[in-house]
């Protein structure tokens, strides 16, 4: 397959971060086959190999360690979430040390050159609440308001580690409204019962905070 022909696939797909399946269809060749080109290609330095069936264009101005973990979920829909959401967002300053992903597929870690990514499932139902990032690559992230239910719905069953957050940033742009909507929709009675607590004891703090005291 000529160069050409590989850059024209990549442009038909529309992101820099592909799988050999995507190409395999746009290109008409079997997935045999263009996993044989993909590899030569990464042989040549054309494109980078993160993970099994999937690679990538890094140069591409659009590419995006946060847009690679949506094909890494591929079949299953993904955006960005938890505490990773919560530092894009500006809620918390430390820069998580992976990419925090709410999935509805299985819950898993996947390790690869451009970062290391904790999937996490949940329910369809709480499947929600994300929009496309507004900067100069796509990926899907949580509005701050889910980005921080989601949190606390983890931590009910995954411990501290996304319940307690060091020097939140809750600004008055945060919707303490919205979470409370969005924890409403949590199917299980107790878990939303824990995440409801958990955000009245954030707004109280939250306004005790502006107040000065």
């Amino acid at each position: 397959m000529a160069d050409l022909s590989l850059t024209q696939a990549i442009r038909v797909i529309g992101r820099p971060a592909f799988t050999t399946r995507e190409m395999a269809m746009v290109t008409g060749i079997s997935i045999q086959s263009a996993a044989h080109m993909l590899r030569r290609a990464h042989r040549r330095g054309l494109i980078q190999s993160v993970h099994r069936g999937v690679w990538c264009q890094p140069n591409d101005p659009r590419f995006s360690p946060f847009g690679l973990a949506m094909v890494l979920a591929l079949p299953n829909p993904a955006y960005i979430s938890f505490l990773s959401a919560m530092h894009l967002h500006g809620l918390i300053d430390q820069i998580p040390q992976v990419i925090f992903v709410a999935t509805i597929g299985r819950s898993k870690l996947t390790r690869t050159r451009f970062g290391t990514y904790s999937f996490h499932r949940l329910q369809p139902s709480l499947f929600d609440g994300f929009e496309w990032n507004r900067g100069g690559t796509n990926f899907l992230i949580a509005n701050p308001e889910k980005a921080l239910v989601d949190s606390l719905y983890l931590s009910s069953r995954r411990g501290r580690r996304f319940r307690y957050f060091p020097e939140l940033n809750l600004g008055p742009e945060f919707s303490f409204s919205k979470a409370r909507q969005w924890a409403k929709r949590i199917p299980y009675s107790s878990i939303q019962s824990y995440v409801m607590t958990c955000l009245e004891t954030l707004a109280r703090t939250n306004r005790l905070a502006r107040k000065g005291i």
